[in-house]
Order: structure tokens, then C-alpha cells, then sequence
């Protein structure tokens, strides 16, 4: 008799079957290298059009603050460094520009990030005046709700105007919601709030280096930055050292304003969105 194996002998596979597999291999090999050499090359060649496109982009919104009748430099060469900052909520180092007449600053503007949105981060570029008053604000990037949140953009409501030539000391920086003169959008608080607290603190900034900002001095920034890693940066609560900040911007609201301030823009449009039944749904959006 022949002797047999107890365990079944696993039977080879197909040899058309492994041919198979092997020219599929290939194939995506073949197409992953083909596909990353065009991406590649599309980078490549695209790179300088993307670069200009961002550009354009940008100049556009520069221009949209600091409309080119007020300046005659070219505002997208005409920067200066940024040291990270807890008021102007940037993390890493940025980038601010200079608008000039004749040589002389007329505004600059600032980069400033809150993290107080309904849906993250909300970056802006604030304009402001050589005499501490907004030239304007922009918002450049965020992720708020389409329909509530996405009113601080220009395309979408005119409220971001409501900045449009104040100071720190020519309203209460806040929504009307919290005693303020910011109007807040029906069922949406919390990215206005947000916004108003982030101009305010670009504000406080330029007060706090006011000097090398119109003189587009980085050097000053970043020295003062290093020195200032010993003491805490100024913040809306602790203002900066020997920069006397507005009576209304540091205390409670309902503080007496200054004569010729701003009047409060509470109008009776206001009045009737407060006592809408909307109104009353913020808490959708909060």
C-alpha cells in the first residue's frame, strides 16, 4: 500500500491567475508614477500664476481698506515683520503693511486672528489711521455659518462699515447684546462678539506700538516682543504699560462716553429686531 499525507496538500494557484495579479501591479504602478509626474508638473508650471493670482487677490482687499486715492506706495512691497502676539491672536510671525503719502504713514494695516468664532478662527486685516481711527476692516478667512455667522463679510451685509472711523474711545466695544454699540445679527452673537473683541484688541496694539508701526520698524517689534517675554503683553483687561487707554475701553459697560463720540447706533430697526420673535433665537446660532 502507498502511504498518504494526513494534512491536504494546498494545490498551487493557477498560473493565468498569477499573471493576472502581476500585469495589475503593474498597472497601478505605472499609473500612481504617471499620475504624480503631472501633478508635478502642473505645480510647476502653475506656480508663478498662483503667486500672481494670490497677489492680486490680496492687493484687491488692501485696496478695499485703503482705497489708493489715500496713498502713493505700492502697498503689497511696502511691509514690515510681525513678532507672534497674544493681542492680535497670531501664533507665528506675520505680516503688516504701510500706506504712505509723500513718504509719510497715512494708515497701516494689521493681521488679527480670534478664536472666539462660532466655527473656529476668524482672521481679519485691520486698517487703521495714523491718528488711532479705522480706516476699515476686512474679513479674509473663516468658517462661520453660511447665513448667520458669514454677515461680517463686506459681500454678504454692511455691518463690518460699523468700524469704519472709530477709536477706542468713540464707542463701547461691544455688542448691544452685552451693552455695546456693535449690532449683533438675529440668531447670531457670537461671531459678532467675536469680531468687535478682535478689532478692539488691534486697536490696543497700535496703541501699545504706535511708533514703530508707522515706521514699519520690525526691529523695534521684535525687540520689544523679546523684552516683553518677561512681563505679560498687554491685553484688554491689562493694558500696556505707559499707554493711557480710553476711560470706556477698560471699564464696565454703561461707563459715561466722551463728548463727541459716536452715538450709540441702537436705531429703531434695532429696537424692532430685539423684540422680534427671530431675535429671541439666538441661542440657535449660540
Amino acid at each position: 500500500m502507498s502511504k498518504t499525507s494526513d494534512t491536504p496538500m494546498k494545490s498551487p494557484a493557477p498560473r493565468g491567475l498569477k499573471q493576472n495579479m502581476t500585469r495589475a501591479a503593474l498597472g497601478l504602478a505605472v499609473f500612481a508614477i504617471v499620475t504624480a509626474g503631472v501633478v508635478a508638473v502642473t505645480q510647476i508650471t502653475t506656480a508663478d500664476t498662483i503667486v500672481k493670482n494670490e497677489r492680486a487677490a490680496q492687493s484687491a482687499a488692501l485696496a478695499e481698506i485703503i482705497p489708493p486715492s489715500l496713498h502713493d506706495n505700492e502697498l503689497l512691497d511696502d511691509t514690515f515683520a510681525l513678532p507672534p502676539s497674544r493681542v492680535l491672536g497670531l501664533t507665528t510671525a506675520d505680516t503688516g503693511w504701510r500706506a504712505t503719502m509723500d513718504g509719510k504713514t497715512v494708515a497701516i494695516l494689521l493681521p488679527v486672528v480670534t478664536g472666539k468664532g462660532y466655527s473656529g478662527d476668524i482672521r481679519l486685516l485691520v486698517g487703521i489711521r495714523a491718528d488711532g481711527s479705522i480706516a476699515g476692516v476686512r474679513a479674509v478667512k473663516h468658517s462661520e455659518t453660511p447665513g448667520l455667522g458669514d454677515k461680517i463679510e463686506a459681500r454678504k451685509s454692511g455691518w463690518i462699515h460699523e468700524f469704519d472711523d472709530q477709536t477706542l474711545s468713540s464707542v463701547k466695544w461691544k455688542v448691544n447684546k452685552d451693552g455695546g454699540d456693535f449690532d449683533q445679527f438675529t440668531g447670531a452673537t457670537i461671531t459678532p462678539r467675536a469680531v468687535v473683541g478682535a478689532v478692539r484688541q488691534a486697536l490696543i496694539y497700535f496703541m501699545a506700538h504706535r511708533t514703530a508701526l508707522l515706521a514699519g520698524d520690525s526691529e523695534t517689534l521684535t525687540a520689544t516682543k523679546r523684552v516683553k517675554k518677561e512681563a505679560p503683553e498687554p491685553t484688554a483687561s491689562s493694558p500696556p504699560d505707559g499707554i493711557a487707554l480710553p476711560e470706556n475701553s477698560t471699564t464696565p459697560v454703561g461707563a459715561a462716553i466722551p463728548a463727541g463720540a459716536a452715538t450709540s447706533k441702537k436705531t429703531a430697526s434695532d429696537a424692532k429686531a430685539s423684540a422680534s420673535p427671530e431675535h429671541s433665537g439666538d441661542n440657535a446660532h449660540e
